[in-house]
């Protein structure tokens, strides 16, 4: 059974718009009989890295630093597939941030060139084959989830595994009005389960899934107006 371990980096929990669209993605990928795991990175005690590289060279695969991260890396280790689930935060909500350079831990202390880039390898023990992102956004176009975009695939390039797509989710908060869920809105959460399923029975997330995840719920210049009413 393939393992999937996913963190939730919105400091929203269980209330934010990233946590709407990453329930039913990894119901889908339950559904497809994947072993599923979730963590919220505000809710772990996770201090910053702090760029020393103990983990490198005094104890390779080791952070000197006790918090609840030393629970957090034997997950990391059995898990498959990583899923990391944000807001865009320009570009990331801080306690995501933390556990993100935490990773460094599990990295082989041995650099190497590939395509003129400096990269690295995760030590043997740890299984991770691919990483994906759950990216949900305010603003009107999915464009603006670029940056996080990169985030993980540069991630994923950097520890030669899989960067297995994106799951984007602009202007997110249109999927509900005046608290419950629209008829878009359960499109797209349809779509997101969809696209769980295909990624652990297919091996990759089909386009028109991702695209009926992402469509437009609203005009571009009428969410705008929205947007500076709200302002004045």
């Amino acid at each position: 059974m393939s393992k999937v371990l996913a963190i939730n980096g919105s400091p929203r929990l269980e209330k934010g718009t990233t946590y709407l669209v990453l329930t039913p993605f990894l119901e889908g990928m339950k559904e497809a009989g994947a072993e599923v795991e979730l963590f919220y990175a505000s809710r772990l005690d996770v201090e910053p890295c702090t760029g020393e590289f103990h983990c490198w060279y005094e104890e390779p695969g080791e952070c000197y630093i006790q918090d609840e991260m030393q629970d957090l890396y034997p997950k990391l280790r059995a898990a498959e597939t990583l899923v990391l689930a944000t807001p865009v935060y320009v570009p990331l909500p801080g306690e995501m941030q933390n556990v993100i350079n935490r990773l460094v831990a599990l990295a082989q202390p041995l650099l190497e060139t590939r395509e003129g880039r400096t990269r690295a390898r995760f030590h043997k023990g740890v299984n991770i084959q691919r990483i994906l992102l759950v990216c949900t956004s305010g603003w009107w176009e999915k464009e603006n989830c670029d940056t996080v975009v990169r985030i993980a695939e540069e991630l994923a390039e950097d520890l030669s595994v899989e960067f297995a797509g994106a799951l984007l989710r602009p202007h997110a908060f249109l999927m509900k009005e005046d608290g419950e869920l629209t008829a878009d809105g359960q499109a797209v959460l349809e779509a997101a389960r969809r696209a769980g399923y295909e990624l652990v029975k297919e091996g990759a997330m089909k386009r028109e899934t991702l695209e009926r995840v992402s469509r437009p719920l609203m005009l571009q210049e009428e969410l705008r107006q929205w947007y500076n009413l709200a302002l004045e």
